[in-house]
């Protein structure tokens, strides 16, 4: 890519969206794109933002992260709270100083709604002190409802965000209820009155493969964390007092190794279960993604890949000169 197309990434304030499924081998591509192209790398993964949770969440390696500057990961214990807007508010602040330094924000994760947040536009949801205690007294209440109980609910006072999570993802549910409890309004309502725009462009580049290949990819990687130590990751966190129940441990891999410890599954029984929650997840990226009609999307095992992504990007910042 030539200089002066560089420099419209930057004049133009353009930045780069690398999404796709679990396990297509997004964080390679940002490292090989990053040895061509003067970026930043800013993690979309709503897990990696969590210190200790290395292995479950494929987190680049140190090494890695040494290549090329990585923002949002490692910021959060796993008893901390951080939400998607939380994310889309200091991920803009990040995304404009990436500009100010001359480099192109390279924004990496299958976590469709922080990217959603940070390229699409992010809303206020800040609590009040005392709304904070509000809502981690709600949000005690609310923990001992079941997914279904919370879904019904929300149903009732906020139909159109439940409708959002058709499969009941138990900490969007809570998010949402909480929110209506402590505000008195509908997060959906709130987000139109208090919805912000980002200050910069977005180019998506999507990076898919045959459900089969998709597959393989995730049985290998799953196979791989295993080997690598999972369970003692896993193991390590729980001995430093932090409950199996947290939300940022009622995820996949790491609610499966809990399992495992506690003695309720067998190892082998763990690791197909990972394996096919991973694929189930992976479908559901896959679907939230789609609906983005701005994402231009790659076969990760086709030839040439790096090559095709750079040429397209050549093609998008000429259009955006001629227009």
């Amino acid at each position: 890519m030539v200089d002066n197309l560089i420099g419209e990434f930057l004049e133009r304030k353009i930045a780069i969206a690398l999404v796709g499924p679990t396990a297509i081998g997004k964080t390679n591509l940002s490292l090989s794109l990053s040895d061509v192209l003067p970026v930043e790398i800013v993690s979309a993964d709503s897990r990696q933002i969590y210190k200790y949770l290395d292995i479950g969440t494929a987190k680049p390696t140190l090494e890695e992260r040494s290549r090329v500057p990585h923002h949002f990961i490692d910021i959060c214990y796993p008893d901390e709270y951080f939400s998607a807007g939380q994310y889309g508010k200091d991920a803009n602040a990040v995304v404009n100083e990436i500009f100010n330094r001359g480099k192109i924000p390279l924004i990496v994760g299958g976590s469709g709604l922080y990217v959603k947040a940070l390229c699409e536009g992010f809303f206020e949801e800040g609590y009040t002190s005392s709304e904070k205690n509000k809502a981690l007294k709600i949000r005690r209440e609310l923990s001992c409802w079941s997914r279904d109980a919370l879904y019904s609910r929300l149903m009732e006072v906020d139909p159109e965000t439940a409708k959002l999570y058709p499969d009941k993802n138990y900490v969007r549910l809570l998010r949402a209820l909480e929110f209506y409890e402590v505000k008195g309004v509908p997060i959906s309502v709130y987000r139109k009155t208090f919805h912000r725009k980002p200050d910069f462009t977005t180019i998506y580049i999507g990076l898919i493969a045959e459900r089969k290949q998709i597959y393989s990819l995730i049985e290998n990687r799953v196979e791989k964390m295993w080997n690598d130590g999972l369970v003692v990751e896993v193991k390590n966190i729980l001995d430093l007092g932090y409950s199996p129940e947290l939300n940022s441990l009622n995820t996949v891999g790491y609610k499966e190794t809990i399992d495992f410890l506690q003695g309720r599954i067998d190892a082998n029984t763990a690791i197909e279960l990972i394996k096919q929650n991973t694929r189930r997840y992976a479908k559901r990226q896959i679907t939230w993604f789609k609906k983005n009609n701005q994402i231009r999307w790659f076969d990760t095992f086709k030839d040439n890949l790096l090559k095709n992504i750079l040429d397209f990007l050549n093609q998008k910042i000429e259009s955006f000169v001629t227009n």
